[in-house]
């Protein structure tokens, strides 16, 4: 017992350094306090069980008893009894915050804050962990594979990060792993007393021996490639060395204090997060002079890879010194405005959200540097937490004549070679090449783009679909044509591209509520993407091509007007610089969701006809139903088989012996007993089966060790003791059984097909309605055979995998040795 408890406090020891992995998601240390209470209790009852010599079964469900006092105490639902007692309210209290964990983790990266449903969570999975190892370690002496859970929590900062998972807390886990299995092989050293050299020498019980010494020498070296390989081979990151430059890849910020890449952010992840948040968070406060502003910003994707648009590491100078003056454009109205920014502590990462074209920043440390190119404030080692700033900006307005005079950018423009790049997609090329036909300045060619993404082509507006911006995935969204911002922004964009135009996509905030004083709420529902296309001369210029009634706070322009907006005149198109209506009236209820449609008439983004698509739900449905009435079908059409296979016995030959010219008088297609002895017997005992099967079908009871007689006596008895003819039937059943069992003769020349209808519509008549309507359509004794044959199988299996066992078992490297030694 005493080594027991030994090794069962080391388990648990290795757990929580397995779990060290963990410190790299989240900011804060809360984690590993709970997580350490959790595993303590779980260590402490699994040693009482050993104690009291619990069998593994029962130290496997007092553990999972004291994760759940522990999980109970520690996230308490406020309907417990004893503050530790859980009640039915206190697990549905545990749904709820595993459901909270879902969107938490679609909503924060890396490094996320201590929120309730994450913490529950962590503390759940690590007290499995913990089960699992003591079970694994301590119950079984199986501690080699005890590393499988362990291994399980470092996937999880695995399939976390975007780039490279910090090695540091692997190597701890690693230890903790090796300190396990050394316990262990000290533990079973101990058993067999002391030990000797081969001189006679003493050896303490720590000292190892040369195999052992060898292994562990092996586990050392090769943690210690796992770590320095990536390192040192160009290409890879280890992650050591970025352990101090850890990035965050959504709305969370790297290390404390420190801000991390930007070009590791997954914008478009965050965004879907924030979006499918249930809860409203206030994020940002603008306070500026200008009456209607544009989108605030404060990031691009302007990277096209085969898995869709990415971030790039952005370079500028400081903000705190002269930012550049935006140049004068031709035929574009300019006015200069200033901002004043407030963000909360619900917006933490390396970017701030500015107004587009800033040229002077006032409030923010040179930690934060400007990019022009993108048009981005970021930092390296700072977040925008809690940050109050204030800027000028230039305010472009563009016209739609000076962007159709806007020349088209030359092909070896830095900017066309770099915003022009995009995986080969045929389906979008011919889209494009369709709808940019007979264009002549790009930006028709982009309006033709920009007016497609409308009701009139079948494009709704809805946040349950499934995101992404491969190009696999454009060409679903074109399709299905439901989608967001950020789908809508990025189809815009991949498709500018198709036609040789640069485009990326932005993401910021739209215009919040309004709060007094010019000054602007912004939340997480204002979250947003857009478009945004390069015009020679002109600079970028935005477009958003997503549904206006669906985006709060949207805001159109003349150069790109809101195209669901209805016309004056239904007759007559308007000019493209109209300005365009309210986008609230598009969403009046005489508009029908192309979604909601019985039949949707849409647009082959292949060959560019118009199809009408037939919801296909009718279909699966009566599918599935005919599928499902199939499978209940199987085990009545197995009964009607058997019994068919048991009566079309062949006919037998004429029979001249004394007493058999009873045959001459059977009623055409009877089944009679022949006068060929082995015949006979199959017939007989094929009759017997079939009536067995009857009585279990109709829950009469079947005694196997009752002689035939027997039990045609007790049905005659207990079940058919008032119908003369079924009496009679069953009698000649068993007759027929016992002399084929029996008998040096079997019965011949006797009708048993009739007699088994006449017992079978006897029992159906005395059974009751629930009884018939089983025998039908689920024959319990075709169950019963398929139960018996199952459980057979699982122990024809259990044997084998019980002689396998024991044939590994009696394979030994150490017996190798020494047969070469």
């Amino acid at each position: 017992m005493i080594a027991s408890r030994n090794l069962g406090f080391v388990a648990a020891a290795a757990t929580l350094l397995a779990a060290a992995p963990l410190s790299s998601i989240f900011q804060r240390w809360t984690w590993l306090i709970q997580a350490a209470i959790a595993v303590a209790v779980v260590a402490g009852v699994a040693a009482l069980a050993r104690l009291v010599r619990a069998p593994i079964w029962g130290q496997a469900l007092a553990m999972l008893g004291g994760l759940l006092l522990a999980l109970t105490w520690l996230f308490p639902g406020g309907t417990e009894l004893v503050a530790f007692i859980p009640t039915p309210a206190t697990l549905a209290h545990f749904g709820e915050l595993v459901q909270g964990s879902v969107q938490d983790m679609r909503s924060y990266g890396v490094k996320v804050p201590d929120t309730t449903p994450l913490l529950f969570i962590t503390v759940l999975g690590v007290g499995a962990v913990a089960v699992l190892v003591d079970l694994l370690a301590v119950g079984l002496r199986r501690p080699a594979l005890a590393g499988l859970p362990m291994l399980a929590i470092y996937s999880v900062p695995v399939a976390v990060y975007v780039d490279s998972v910090p090695a540091v807390p692997f190597v701890v886990g690693a230890c903790g792993y090796l300190w396990l299995l050394v316990t262990d092989n000290v533990e079973r050293v101990r058993r067999f007393g002391r030990r000797f050299t081969g001189e006679g020498r003493d050896v303490d019980v720590w000292e190892a021996s040369p195999l052992a010494a060898a292994g562990r020498r092996l586990a050392v070296v090769g943690v210690a490639l796992a770590v320095a390989v990536p390192l040192a081979v160009p290409g890879m990151t280890g992650g050591l060395l970025d352990q101090f430059n850890t990035a965050g890849d959504g709305t969370g910020n790297g290390r404390p204090g420190q801000g991390g890449s930007p070009g590791r952010i997954d914008l478009f992840a965050a965004l879907s997060g924030q979006l499918n948040q249930s809860e409203v968070a206030e994020m940002v406060k603008v306070t500026t002079t200008e009456s209607n502003p544009f989108y605030l910003r404060f990031g691009v994707a302007d990277e096209l890879r085969p898995d869709g648009f990415r971030v790039r590491p952005p370079n500028g100078r400081r903000v705190d010194r002269d930012l550049p003056e935006v140049p004068a454009r031709q035929g574009v109205e300019q006015q200069r405005h200033r901002a004043t920014v407030e963000v909360s502590r619900n917006l933490t990462m390396p970017l701030v959200p500015v107004y587009s074209d800033p040229v002077g920043v006032d409030g923010l440390s040179g930690n934060w540097l400007y990019d022009q190119n993108l048009g981005v404030v970021f930092s390296n080692r700072d977040n925008s937490r809690g940050k109050r700033y204030s800027f000028e900006y230039v305010r472009s307005t563009f016209s739609p004549a000076a962007l159709r005079r806007a020349p088209s950018l030359p092909a070896e423009h830095p900017i066309a070679v770099q915003q022009t790049r995009r995986p080969a997609v045929q389906q979008v090329d011919l889209l494009v090449s369709r709808l940019i036909e007979g264009e002549r300045t790009d930006y028709d060619k982009v309006r033709a783009i920009y007016d497609y993404f409308s009701r009139e082509n079948g494009f709704s507006y809805s946040l349950s679909t499934k995101g992404g911006t491969s190009g696999q995935e454009i060409v679903d969204f074109l399709t299905n044509k439901v989608g967001y911002c950020q789908q809508y922004a990025a189809a815009m964009a991949w498709l500018v591209r198709s036609a040789g135009i640069p485009a990326r996509v932005a993401f910021g905030f739209t215009n919040g509520a309004g709060a007094g004083d010019d000054t602007w709420v912004l939340t997480n529902r204002n979250l947003h993407a857009w478009t945004e296309v390069y015009f020679d001369q002109m600079g970028w210029v935005p477009f958003d091509p997503t549904p206006a009634y669906a985006v709060q706070g949207a805001n159109r322009s003349a150069w790109a007007p809101d195209s669901d907006a209805p016309d004056p005149e239904p007759s007559s198109t308007s000019a493209p610089g109209a300005a365009p209506d309210d986008p609230g009236a598009t969403a009046g209820p005489d508009r029908q969701d192309p979604a909601d449609r019985e039949v949707d008439e849409g647009f082959d983004p292949v060959t560019g006809a118009p199809v009408r698509r037939t919801p296909s739900w009718p279909w699966w449905t009566a599918g599935g139903l005919l599928a499902l009435l199939a499978l209940l079908s199987v085990p009545a059409l197995r009964r009607a088989t058997l019994r068919r296979r048991r009566h079309a016995q062949p006919a037998p030959a004429a029979v001249t012996a004394a007493g058999s010219g009873a045959a001459t008088g059977e009623a055409p297609g009877m089944v009679v007993l022949g006068a060929d002895r082995d015949r006979a017997r199959a017939d007989a005992h094929a009759a017997w089966d079939e009536l067995l099967d009857t009585l279990v079908d109709y829950r009469v009871r079947v005694d196997r060790t009752e002689t035939p007689r027997a039990t045609a006596e007790r049905l005659v008895r207990d079940a058919l003791a008032e119908d003369a003819t079924s009496t009679a039937a069953v009698r000649l059943l068993g007759r027929a059984e016992e002399r084929a069992r029996y008998a040096r003769d079997p019965l011949t020349g006797e009708p048993l097909h009739p007699a088994l209808t006449s017992v079978r519509g006897a029992l159906a008549a005395r059974s009751d309605r629930r009884t018939r309507l089983l025998a039908a359509l689920l024959p319990p004794s075709v169950l019963l055979r398929w139960r018996l044959a199952a459980a057979e199988r699982s122990s024809w299996l259990v044997a084998r995998g019980g002689q396998a066992r024991y044939r590994l078992a009696r394979w030994s490297p150490r017996r190798l040795l020494a047969r070469r030694a």
